[in-house]
């Protein structure tokens, strides 16, 4: 298998608040958030990340393939101090797709939705599946991390009808093809991309009928152009990056396309892996940070978001041989270097880290809510609305 297949409210102005919550005060608006860390946050970015429903719209909650097997295999593994990273990170839903693919992708995503909707049944007091507007709008509230079930391929979809079944486990993301040709379209690493096949046509349609979100992040160029021009609804680019600003890199996404996505309504959440934001060195949040300005130029503030196609540790955290197999499992084109992560970039923390960054690029609040999460509420439940 490769990469795929495998707090409470605002502390505005309660400094009292602030020293109960997120732990000790250091100096001018600069805390602590939490006890036995060092680093610090401004209270503009913890009140920002407090108000907001945070969505990253690609956040696996492993990346390990084992660590993965293990919690999904028996949700019994899975314990309270688990869960509290994730509590903690200021994120609200976390949109845990993966790549299924090849002779055995029916059963293989039959299998990772049914063992999420059992782990997700075992630790209902600490999730909630995210699959309607209501749920989407209440999470925050409701004091729960929220998971939102999506796949990134859709070659499990034998025939149109299955769209309706996968529908009904729970699924409301489907990416259209990951980097290879499947019977939909084209990849982003395929040598050529003819676009749509009519089956790709035919499942966009009922995508759209049942509302579930077309995502063409791993698609050919030709094949996302054509998905934005045929589905009645928003397209979304869950995670990706900017190809003017990271020449060449296929899985980054051209003007045309980021254009088009935009003219359909659609949202682009950017990555936070290290060979998609650039080949320069080194690289930081400052360069990702890049990524977002090019889009707010490009298209506007209100097509943008966070897909940050990683987990709360990272990459580099992976236990060697399964980073190692991974990096096995790409063409070249892919530009792995040794080390994946951005530097002195806190995952576990990464909204607020995010807040942080575009408070200094100097982004409104009203924006940057909208990037930590409004942008993306506000386009899946136009989506899920049918």
């Amino acid at each position: 298998m490769n990469r795929r297949n495998f707090l409470r409210k605002s502390a505005k102005g309660a400094a009292g608040a602030a020293l109960l919550n997120f732990g000790p005060f250091l100096n001018r608006g600069a805390y602590r958030l939490f006890a036995g860390s060092d680093q610090t946050y401004s209270a503009h970015a913890i009140d920002l990340v407090q108000r907001t429903t945070v969505i990253d719209m690609l956040a696996p909650l492993w990346i390990s393939p084992s660590r993965m097997e293990k919690m999904l295999g028996n949700p019994e593994n899975f314990t309270a101090a688990d869960y509290a990273p994730y509590k903690q990170s200021g994120i609200n839903v976390f949109h845990i797709a993966i790549g299924t693919g090849g002779p055995d992708a029916y059963l293989e995503t039959l299998q990772f939705l049914s063992g999420y909707n059992t782990f997700l049944a075992r630790h209902n007091d600490w999730f909630e599946r995210i699959e309607t507007p209501a749920r989407l709008d209440g999470i925050k509230a409701s004091g729960k991390v929220g998971i939102l079930l999506g796949v990134q391929n859709s070659e499990h979809f034998r025939k149109v009808d299955d769209v309706d079944y996968f529908y009904g486990l729970g699924q409301r993301v489907s990416q259209l093809t990951y980097n290879a040709r499947n019977l939909l379209g084209n990849g982003s690493t395929e040598r050529r991309d003819e676009g749509l096949s009519d089956f790709g046509i035919s499942i966009i349609e009922r995508m759209n009928k049942l509302g579930m979100a077309v995502d063409v992040s791993h698609c050919g160029d030709r094949t996302s152009l054509e998905a934005f021009d045929v589905s009645k609804k928003p397209v979304l680019i869950t995670h990706s990056n900017c190809r003017a600003l990271n020449p060449n890199h296929p899985r980054c996404k051209t003007d045309e396309a980021i254009k088009a996505m935009a003219a359909k309504g659609g949202v682009m959440g950017i990555t936070e892996v290290r060979m998609f934001i650039t080949t320069k060195e080194p690289t930081t949040i400052e360069s990702m940070l890049d990524h977002f300005d090019y889009v707010t130029k490009l298209v506007g503030v209100e097509h943008l978001g966070v897909g940050s196609d990683i987990d709360l540790l990272g990459y580099d955290a992976m236990p060697p041989e399964e980073l190692k197999q991974l990096k096995a499992g790409y063409k070249g084109s892919y530009g792995f270097r040794d080390k994946v992560d951005i530097d002195g970039y806190n995952y576990a923390k990464r909204p607020f880290d995010l807040a942080e960054g575009l408070i200094r690029r100097k982004y409104s609040d009203a924006n940057i809510e909208a990037i930590l999460g409004g942008n993306f509420q506000r386009v899946l439940k136009q989506i899920w609305t049918v």
